[in-house]
């Protein structure tokens, strides 16, 4: 049975797609940062929804369940009538309208996301599990939000990535958040070899939020606190 949290009309209802991946500590960082939670594993649970986070994990893994359960097409719908969602790592690639290297099932059909973000990304872009690698980067529009770590420079967020995808092309309605600057993409950026550019990492585009990045295991509160403030329409 999905769990819902104690109801408060000042907090939204935010959903976490619960098919596969990174569940629980998205659950954490909404709860920490002030929604209500419940897990959606049907498409029936959306409707009640005032928003859904995508959670990391394996992008091919979750289309399939999304359409095996029937998830995909009223999601897809929900996002393009401006449902705010906010794509993790995974989610940033299920959001894309577009993959340069889409995985392959094995009639050679290419995997599908749902779209609603103009960008095309790539997938584990900057390499695999053991090029994993934590850097702090600027975010655009954080000013605003309380930090949860005092310590914390105000601007800065602390990024862990993990088999991340980057995104290579942005059309003119994406805003860019985060960038990792040009030879800091740890030992894995551009698939082994140092990368010479600066690649983008969160993006924002409406009601829709992305970053390459997990802010949802490192205690890093506030994008969780920017999608609830999209969510509201403050941000």
């Amino acid at each position: 049975m999905t769990e819902i949290t104690p109801r408060d009309a000042a907090s939204p209802l935010v959903g976490v797609l619960a098919l596969q991946g990174g569940v629980r500590e998205h659950v954490q960082a909404l709860e920490a940062a002030g929604a209500r939670t419940t897990l959606v594993r049907r498409a029936s649970e959306l409707d009640a929804l005032d928003g859904l986070v995508l959670p990391g994990g394996e992008s091919t893994t979750i289309d399939k369940l999304m359409r095996l359960y029937g998830i995909a097409e009223p999601l897809r719908t929900k996002i393009a009538a401006g449902f705010p969602v906010y794509g993790s790592c995974a989610g940033m690639i299920l959001l894309a309208d577009r993959i340069t290297d889409p995985a392959l099932d094995a009639a050679g059909v290419p995997q599908q996301t749902l779209g609603g973000l103009d960008i095309v990304v790539r997938r584990n872009a900057f390499g695999r599990q053991r090029e994993s690698f934590e850097i702090s980067l600027p975010f655009d529009g954080l000013q605003s939000l309380p930090s949860q770590d005092p310590a914390a420079e105000a601007e800065n967020v602390h990024a862990v990535f993990i088999r991340a995808p980057w995104v290579e092309k942005v059309g003119s309605t994406v805003q860019v958040l985060a960038q990792v600057p040009a030879g800091d993409g740890g030992s894995g950026a551009g698939n082994g070899a140092e990368d010479s550019v600066a690649r983008i990492v969160a993006v924002r585009s409406g009601k829709l939020l992305a970053t390459s990045f997990h802010p949802e295991v490192t205690g890093e509160r506030r994008i969780h606190e920017l999608f609830i403030q999209m969510i509201r329409g403050d941000a």
